[in-house]
């Protein structure tokens, strides 16, 4: 029997068993070894925040609903996006893997996965890097997207708002695109982290007013791209006064609720700041024929083992799987405790 982590309501995590099921000829078995949590993203399943909670997403049109149905309700059995595993079972016509290879993907905090042997052959991770650097595929490839969408350029000044897992790697592959990284945040682990792996600068919102001390940094111009990446309207607020007239701010946090904080009749309307929305499910319309998320995943991983960009220091707190009602309690701590950056399920 496989196990998987299920919200039976808000705040409430159980775990369950499933059934395995038999291998056909070409699938192969997954044993999971690590599974991340999103602080950002899966936490509104958690709290209960989620619109796909108390809304319906009709697809066709792309629009969330208010009507008696809702698209998820509890239990929510799986939720997840940071795994993984270890092939530890191949079916009769398996040739592209091998028992015992690691393979990273998308399948929710649960033991086991069942793939067809071509998906998990082009995710394999490399031997040269700990297992545990594949569970930030797609969280990193989130982070990837939105730096794309920034199209920054060699000698310009960025701006990432949130150091949680995808600012932080977001402030790295700002700083591969030739970018002079400020990295804002109000949790001293956060800046330290951010500092470590090669921000320039790091602003500290608890101590100083982010605009006024990027405005100083640059010369009273401002950044030419903002990223906001914590899912938090003031500092997508900040963001946008931090930003250079007629330049950009990339918005790439899951916001949730009304948005307090956000003023929208001060810099952005004065200073015709543009604001996009990066978002996983698609790539900037001037990128997506040769960009896929696929590509964006494969990216990082070969990012990572070339060395280029530094995951596993990311990687603060491994509980065992069934300690995962105590990994959600501490995330959902506020203010969250400082030295939490990535919490992992081990399996």
């Amino acid at each position: 029997m496989g196990r998987v982590v299920t919200f039976e309501g808000p705040r409430e995590v159980g775990i369950r068993e499933y059934e395995e099921p038999t291998l056909e000829p070409r699938e192969v078995r997954l044993q999971t070894l690590y599974s991340g949590i999103s602080a950002g993203t899966e936490m509104t399943a958690y709290r209960g925040s989620n619109p796909y909670l108390s809304k319906r997403w009709e697809e066709e049109r792309r629009l969330f609903l208010e009507d008696e149905a809702t698209s998820i309700e509890y239990p929510v059995e799986g939720w997840g996006y940071e795994e993984v595993g270890e092939v530890a079972e191949v079916g009769s016509a398996v040739t592209r893997v091998t028992l015992g290879q690691v393979v990273y993907g998308t399948w929710g905090h649960k033991s086991t996965n069942v793939v067809d042997e071509d998906w998990a052959a082009e995710r394999l991770v490399s031997s040269v890097v700990d297992p545990i650097v594949g569970l930030f595929s797609r969280i990193g490839a989130i982070a990837l997207n939105a730096v794309l969408d920034a199209d920054i350029h060699v000698g310009e000044y960025v701006a990432v708002f949130g150091q949680g897992v995808p600012g932080l790697i977001a402030s790295q592959l700002a700083r591969l695109n030739g970018a002079t990284v400020i990295a804002v945040d109000g949790i001293d682990r956060r800046l330290e982290v951010a500092g470590r792996l090669g921000a320039a600068h790091v602003v500290d919102f608890r101590e100083k007013r982010p605009a006024e001390e990027i405005k100083q940094l640059t010369g009273g111009r401002g950044v030419d791209v903002s990223i906001e990446i914590s899912g938090s309207y003031p500092a997508l607020h900040e963001a946008i006064r931090s930003t250079a007239y007629n330049s950009k701010v990339v918005s790439a946090g899951f916001f949730q609720g009304e948005g307090d904080g956000l003023f929208l009749g001060e810099e952005f309307h004065h200073n015709r700041i543009r604001v996009i929305c990066s978002q996983i499910s698609g790539l900037s319309p001037a990128l997506d024929h040769r960009w896929t998320l696929g590509r964006l995943e494969q990216t990082v991983m070969t990012l990572a083992t070339e060395g280029r960009i530094s995951l596993e220091p990311l990687v603060t707190h491994v509980f065992e799987a069934d300690e995962a009602e105590k990994a959600f309690q501490l995330l959902d701590q506020k203010p969250a405790p400082g030295e939490v950056v990535q919490a992992v399920l081990k399996f």
